[in-house]
């Protein structure tokens, strides 16, 4: 790929290409089916969806490295692109840096294998919607099946148990202005959300090991 090329795709989708792995970014908010302002930094989901299909269908990319710093964002784009990830063959590997915040955590489980930075946090509470609210029960019950499928998603690619991310996600000792829960590094992986502590080249090892055991 030649400098200039590789110069766009990294302005225009947060990605870029070198050694076989394909370094995909998520940083901001994500961007569902209503567009954010221009003031607003957003990982656009259309633009996602279909570069991780490509991905997984050229044969020259053998991993997926994916760095993550998310403030969270629309749920249903999140879970897309979440469900895609999980669902890829080729190597994949997250790594937090800065913050997974609320619809990043199912973002960093996705991968094969999960690293955060010692200084990174998460994130973690219920489902919330900004503006009119119908005050009807099939509204609740409406947000508790997001939720539920939010919390089986983590919970099934990773090691939290469900219990563990209810408690963390309903927790109102912590956070000053909303329910939920703030953890940091080595915490995230002692609750089982995140694989394992870890940087840069921690991420890149992992996927090389992997690239090298599918290439034998």
């Amino acid at each position: 790929m030649d400098e200039e090329k590789l110069q766009e795709e990294i302005k225009e989708l947060g990605a870029s290409r070198a050694g076989g792995i394909h370094c995909l970014t998520i940083v901001g908010q994500i961007e569902g089916h209503q567009t954010l302002g221009d003031d607003v930094k957003a990982t656009k989901y259309e633009h996602v969806l279909p570069l991780l299909a490509a991905i997984e269908e050229t044969e020259e990319i053998g991993g997926l490295l994916i760095l993550l710093n998310t403030m969270g964002g629309d749920v249903e784009a999140g879970l897309a692109i979440a469900e895609l990830i999980a669902g890829m063959k080729k190597p994949t590997c997250s790594l937090v840096l800065g913050g997974g915040h609320s619809i990043g955590v199912p973002l960093a489980v996705a991968a094969g294998r999960s690293f955060i930075a010692p200084t990174a946090a998460m994130t973690i509470h219920p489902v919330r919607l900004n503006g009119v609210v119908i005050g009807v029960p099939q509204t609740y019950n409406y947000f508790a099946r997001i939720q539920d499928r939010i919390v089986r998603f983590v919970t099934t690619h990773s090691r939290c148990p469900r219990e563990e991310y209810l408690r963390l996600m309903t927790n109102t000792d912590e956070l000053a202005n909303d329910i939920g829960s703030v953890i940091y590094g080595a915490e995230a992986v002692e609750n089982g959300l995140i694989d394992s502590l870890g940087t840069l080249s921690d991420a890149l090892d992992y996927l090389h090991s992997e690239m090298d055991g599918k290439a034998d």
